[in-house]
């Protein structure tokens, strides 16, 4: 009792002086004093400051988010090479580290289409491998011991994470800071573009989406502002962007045409002169030192639409500084009918001389059937045959969109609400690449950063305005609630607004709904990663009778019993999917790989799996085969097997053999491969 009284006494003691003023001469003399002040008014922030500090903690979170996120595949399996190309750009990778730039870039692959062989150097974009191989080298240069597969696995990821920090600042430059933010946080986990950014899956799309958007980005920062700095920046962009994939035509095409529409509704400026002009030439010339590439820019017709719009812009200019010289009117509108007119005339001669002549080589069937869906199926079955250059189902829209899929229409509206150079461009690149996406499933990828942009800026500005509407009502009814001295206009605004309170609680019941389907998107992004797009094709995974897990890694044993088991100069029969993995894993040569440059060599080993047993073993020796890899999954249900791809073959070989007929595999227009089936299909090769 005495302790508590006496620990009462001092308690209230102590806050009766700490409610008493010190003396400031106290204050003075005290040492730690002035040093604890000035630390405290050092930590406080501004306004601006504090909302910069948040932007970067949301950034670096998204950023680790991206990545993490991309690890299920590492966590569950191992640290692996998925699928089938990233094999082939993993065993490039490997050479490039271990003999040196020119010697992969004048590589002759004798183990790839024997007997014909592969100019590695010549035929491949090589942005993937020397990222890849420049990551590894300046690892090495820090200490960090690590093996180049391990750098390859987790390049995808990398990349991934800065395309966050690329689609932040685009959202930040085409609407605000908030569009932005939201920008990177649903394509960190859209699986749309996880697809194919997963651990392990080094493919050239892993860096070439980052690519892509940051080229546009550049792009249209140059259009804003008109500086010659973005524009060389987004030229260097595009260059970066040839060198790791194919997909460069959309880029040297939507420009183009977003060009074009600014300048047919009247938005021509110096800044628009200014970006294209650079991004274009310097672009171009850049684009020319990858060989593959060479001298399609001016040679090919997929890249005519690039140079049009160039020469048009020059007309323009042209114009622009003859109706500054001219006063008169009527004079400007003859000439310029005039110039018009010779100009696109002089045009359609010069495309059509350069098309007769052969000097512009026409479209290729790629570019085709990405117009036309059917095409491929018609006149190219080696493109049709690969199941992600198939239509895209609605499902599978939903799969990888989620609610995208509704508030990318959301996100057009506000764009169109608030037209300016850089929506216009935003809903261009939207518009354009869904249509393709539709056409051709893998081309969802390219869709993405897309749909997330735009979704974004539905969700930034759908939130800004519900959160303004709760502001401003709290704001009216405080000021209503003052003193008695208010003037009765006030009094009488906050009636009113006390008397919709409806507003109110349906902007709260909108905001409520908005995160809810924000964290089902989220929940939704993470399963589908989890679950469809972290197993590597290379291993399979299965649930036995009883639940348990089950792992068939029959591919990786079947490489290594061919390295272990067959002469080093051996050469391998198979059909085209499995090419790059015996090269890579069992070391051996094969005839046809995926690559699928040569149609007629593919062929001939479509014609040999499909042609009697007799017929085959003399096609297969004038390959010089000494084995043949097929595979058969019936055991396990694999759906994915040599069976379900053999009318490909009959197809493909049909096309170049007239002697393979279809309707001689089927019964009853039918396919079949049991007892029943038709006696072609079941005496062949296959």
């Amino acid at each position: 009792m005495v302790s508590n009284k006496v620990e009462a006494t001092s308690s209230a003691s102590a806050v009766a002086a700490a409610a008493k003023p010190q003396d400031p001469k106290s204050q003075m003399s005290d040492p730690t004093f002035p040093t604890l002040t000035n630390l405290l008014k050092s930590l406080k922030l501004k306004t601006k400051q504090q909302e910069f500090l948040i932007r970067v903690t949301i950034l670096c979170l998204v950023y680790i988010l991206a990545f993490i996120t991309r690890l299920f595949s590492v966590l569950r399996y191992e640290s692996m090479i998925h699928e089938f190309d990233p094999y082939f750009n993993y065993r490039t990778t490997l050479y490039l580290t271990e003999k040196g730039f020119y010697e992969f870039w004048n590589w002759f692959d004798s183990e790839s289409w024997y007997p014909l062989g592969r100019i590695i150097g010549g035929t491949l974009y090589p942005g993937l491998m020397v990222t890849a191989a420049l990551i590894y080298w300046g690892l090495r240069m820090l200490s960090f011991a690590v093996h180049i597969r391990e750098v390859c696995v987790l390049t995808a990821p990398f990349f991934a994470s800065n395309t966050t920090i690329v689609a932040y600042f685009f959202g930040k430059e085409i609407w605000d800071t908030g569009a932005g933010l939201v920008a990177a946080a649903l394509i960190a986990i859209c699986p749309g573009y996880i697809s194919r950014s997963v651990a392990g899956s080094y493919d050239n799309e892993g860096v070439a989406i980052f690519a892509l958007l940051l080229t546009f980005y550049l792009f249209v920062k140059a259009v804003n502002t008109g500086s010659l700095a973005w524009s060389l920046s987004s030229a260097f962009g595009y260059f970066y962007m040839v060198s790791a994939w194919g997909g460069y035509v959309f880029i040297i095409n939507l420009i183009p045409l977003y060009v074009l529409v600014l300048l047919i509704t009247g938005r021509y400026s110096m800044r628009l002169y200014i970006a294209y002009n650079c991004m274009y030439v310097l672009g171009m010339l850049l684009a020319m030192q990858i060989r593959f590439v060479g001298f399609q820019h001016v040679q090919s017709g997929e890249h005519m639409a690039a140079m049009g719009v160039f020469f048009l812009i020059q007309v323009f200019y042209f114009l622009d500084w003859v109706k500054y010289l001219l006063s008169d009117t009527k004079l400007f509108q003859t000439f310029l009918r005039i110039t018009v007119t010779s100009a696109v005339t002089l045009g359609v001669v010069a495309l059509g001389v350069g098309s007769a002549s052969g000097y512009i080589s026409p479209w290729t069937g790629r570019f085709y059937s990405l117009l036309d869906p059917t095409y491929a199926k018609d006149h190219i079955p080696i493109i049709a045959s690969v199941s992600e250059h198939q239509p895209t189902a609605w499902s599978s829209f939903m799969f990888d969109f989620h609610i995208l899929l509704f508030l990318f229409p959301a996100g057009l509206y506000f764009c169109f609400k608030r037209l300016s150079d850089a929506t216009i461009f935003i809903v261009m690149y939207g518009l354009t690449s869904m249509y393709f996406a539709g056409v051709m499933v893998r081309l969802i990828l390219v869709a993405t950063p897309a749909v997330c942009l735009i979704s974004a800026i539905a969700v930034s500005a759908t939130i800004k305005n519900l959160t303004s509407l709760l502001r401003s009502k709290s704001k009216v009814v405080l000021s209503g609630s003052g003193k008695g001295s208010a003037s009765g206009k006030a009094s009488s605004k906050a009636a009113v607004d006390q008397s919709l309170p409806s507003q109110r609680n349906v902007a709260i019941a909108l905001l409520m709904g908005a995160f809810y389907m924000l964290s089902r998107y989220v929940i939704h992004c993470t399963w589908v990663t989890s679950e469809a797009y972290s197993s590597p094709s290379i291993v399979l995974a299965a649930r036995g009778a009883y639940g348990n897990r089950v792992i068939f890694d029959d591919y990786r044993e079947a490489y290594y019993w061919l390295r272990q088991n067959t002469p080093t100069d051996a050469k391998i029969m198979s059909w085209w999917d499995y090419g790059y993995q015996i090269t890579a894993m069992g070391n051996r040569t094969v005839i046809v790989d995926n690559n699928t440059w040569n149609n007629t060599h593919i062929a001939t080993v479509g014609r040999a799996m499909s042609s009697y047993e007799d017929e085959a073993y003399e096609i297969m020796q004038s390959l010089d085969v000494d084995y043949v890899l097929v595979v058969f999954g019936g055991v396990t249900g694999y759906s994915s097997d040599d069976i379900n791809k053999f009318l490909w073959m009959v197809r493909i070989g049909g096309g170049v053999f007239p002697v393979i007929k279809e309707p001689d595999y089927l019964v009853n227009g039918e396919y079949r491969v049991d007892k029943g089936a038709a006696p072609k299909m079941l005496n062949c090769l296959m």
